[in-house]
């Protein structure tokens, strides 16, 4: 008997390791992964994320009393290869200026000149506001879904072991802090950037009472299955009983491998997110008084910072319609 525990490339391996033994060996696996991203139903998490969304909200709250005493921003980027679970957990806890993630472009390329101007659009609508400072909560992702040729890093990073690109050797926020400073001294506009990585530090943590009780039940779980006779399956509490998950129902059958849970980016969670970040938005330019307060912390004219920054809205990109109201 065999219990595994770990993200989807340890999934994976338990997968293949229960298929080779061909009933010799039972194999379950215990999902623990801080990505919060194996394909498991919502509001069912990994063990380890709420511990690192924890200790991410503390830093990102310190970051914060640090970059308005000191009137400066901060880049941070969290951990997160394919979605953006922890990034959006940890932004949205702490009350963050902006968070960005990778499935708010739904599966499409994204140019690095785009995440720029999100971000250098945030600074200048603070700074329309009377703010010089803020944080951005970046997933490590968003490296993914830009083009190589837009980052000459992605071409010389190495791989680990299950073919992954290994992300913090990019130094994706370092790239950002540079683009963005250069966008905003073509306005004219000096502003001090950090870009910090927290990443190891989080995933390293004591676990909260959350995730001790939650690895407790898993552990019991994966024990009591396999001494019964259970295999091949992750373990998985749903609605507070214990429900083994066959490895072959997450199997995504074009990729050959686990699939990956990404952030719903039409579910209210994210748009409440959404509707507290300060970024542009469409209503940014549909009111000429926005515009006009906009242009003028920009130093320039309405119509030019249309032409400069109109296209992070047009077409459906990078705005999400407001929360339904409720029914009467």
């Amino acid at each position: 008997m065999l219990v595994t525990i770990g993200g989807d490339d340890t999934a994976f391996t338990a997968y293949r390791l229960a298929r080779e033994a061909g009933g010799d060996l039972r194999v379950v696996h215990v999902p623990k992964t801080i990505d919060n991203d194996l394909d498991l139903p919502p509001d069912v998490w990994t063990f380890g994320y709420q511990t690192a969304r924890a200790v991410g909200v503390d830093i990102v709250h310190n970051l914060m009393v640090d970059a308005k005493t000191t009137g400066r921003w901060y880049f941070v980027v969290a951990m997160g290869r394919k979605a953006g679970h922890l990034a959006l957990g940890i932004g949205k806890a702490a009350g963050a200026t902006l968070t960005l993630i990778p499935e708010e472009f739904r599966g499409r390329p994204v140019r690095l000149r785009t995440i720029v101007d999100i971000l250098a659009g945030a600074i200048l609508k603070r700074l329309a506001y009377g703010r010089g400072d803020g944080v951005a909560v970046l997933a490590e992702g968003l490296a993914e879904v830009v083009p190589s040729e837009d980052i000459a890093e992605l071409g010389t990073a190495e791989r680990d072991e299950h073919g992954n690109l290994r992300l913090d050797e990019i130094n994706f926020g370092d790239i950002c802090k540079t683009r963005v400073r250069q966008r905003l001294a073509e306005l004219g506009i000096k502003t001090t950037l950090v870009a910090k990585n927290i990443g190891y530090e989080v995933r390293c943590a004591d676990p909260i009472p959350f995730d001790m009780e939650y690895t407790r039940d898993l552990g019991y779980c994966a024990a009591k299955y396999l001494v019964e006779g259970g295999t091949n399956a992750l373990v998985s509490i749903q609605q507070g009983r214990f429900k083994p998950v066959p490895f072959e129902d997450i199997m995504d059958p074009l990729t050959g491998r686990m699939r990956i849970r990404m952030v719903d980016v039409d579910s209210d969670r994210y748009r409440i997110a959404y509707a507290y970040m300060l970024r542009l938005k469409r209503a940014d330019f549909d009111y000429p008084s926005l515009l006009a307060r906009l242009a003028a912390a920009a130093h320039t004219t309405p119509d030019r910072f249309r032409a400069l920054f109109g296209h992070l809205v047009e077409g459906g990109a990078g705005d999400v319609p407001s929360i339904a109201p409720p029914s009467p």
